[in-house]
């Protein structure tokens, strides 16, 4: 009972939360554009171009897992871990950040991977993602800096001017972001160091974080790291050229809000509902969008991959169900 009312705590705060956010960005927003956007404007061949990364960037990750997983004496099977994936970004959509461990009781179901393991594993992922999160953030910042100058001094974050800096909205959005992202930080903290705790396995955990080091084939797993940022990116730049007022934008600008983005969805929110939204718009404004269009993309855009994810989430709780019924009629 007490864990449900936790989980139940987490989902209404992360609702009110993006709910917050989405309220503000669209208080006087035209709705009737949007409809008529998405079945008269929006170009259907490039969206489905640009899921289609979305698709790989989880099949890439799958790979990659099962990779850190071989050093520990386990070998689950490729669909499984690939469906795992689907599995627990689906269930990001229910409760944030549960499908880091939902992902973990995939395996242990299906595949009797210890759950302590394949948890370390998952922890080792996290660290190479936040790399190259800082890595792409970094070569950006310096392509792009007056772009971010503009972002900052637009969101009210302009240090030369306390007063309006206090008394701009977009500066709390901003900042509850980032009290977020630091709940988010303590949230993996807990369950890095209370899990082992209660269940006695802080060895099979460090042995997990620690299967980097043994990975066999250490180039295609930089290779598979690669490919799953790269399909990141198309999967959100190839988006620009469904619609006819962001075609025109560059890669610059694609990065830009790729990376804005990006730190938005680290927000507790079901998939970055909200923060993200704020980031994509306030950006995309920068680059000489209106502020209708801007949020008509970003309505539509983070609605059709929402959609994507919780479609091969069902996808892969079917595969793997028929899975494991093949197995045990045989």
């Amino acid at each position: 009972m007490n864990k449900l009312i936790k989980k139940s705590y987490k989902l209404i705060i992360s609702l009110l939360f993006g709910g917050f956010i989405l309220y503000w960005v669209y208080r006087d927003f035209d709705f009737n554009r949007v409809s008529n956007v998405f079945f008269h404007g929006l170009n259907w061949w490039w969206m489905c171009f640009s899921l289609l990364f979305g698709v790989l960037s989880h099949v890439f990750r799958g790979l990659r897992w099962r990779q850190t997983l071989e050093p520990l004496g386990v070998f689950p099977k490729r669909s499984d871990c690939i469906n795992a994936i689907f599995v627990s970004y689906a269930a990001n959509l229910v409760v944030p950040r549960l499908g880091e461990i939902s992902r973990c009781g995939v395996l242990s179901k299906n595949d009797q991977v210890p759950f302590s393991k394949s948890l370390g594993t998952v922890v080792t992922e996290r660290i190479i993602d936040a790399f190259c999160m800082l890595t792409i953030t970094g070569f950006t910042l310096l392509l792009q800096m007056p772009v971010f100058t503009r972002f900052f001094m637009q969101t009210g974050t302009k240090m030369s001017s306390i007063n309006h800096l206090l008394t701009t909205v977009w500066f709390y959005i901003a900042l509850l972001c980032i009290i977020g992202i630091f709940v988010l930080l303590f949230y993996l903290m807990r369950t890095v160091s209370f899990y082992p705790k209660m269940k006695g396995t802080m060895h099979n955990v460090m042995e997990g974080i620690n299967s980097l080091k043994k990975v066999r084939r250490k180039p295609l797993f930089t290779f598979y790291t690669l490919l799953i940022w790269t399909c990141y990116f198309f999967h959100f730049y190839f988006t620009f050229y469904c619609f006819s007022f962001t075609s025109s934008l560059g890669l610059l600008a694609g990065l830009v809000m790729f990376v804005g983005g990006t730190f938005a969805v680290i927000v507790p929110t079901p998939n970055g509902a909200g923060p993200w939204h704020f980031a994509v718009i306030t950006m995309m404004m920068l680059y000489g969008v209106n502020s209708t269009d801007a949020g008509i993309f970003a309505l539509i855009v983070h609605g059709i991959q929402t959609f994507l994810v919780a479609l091969l989430g069902v996808y892969g709780l079917i595969a793997l169900s028929l899975t494991n019924r093949s197995i045990n009629k045989i």
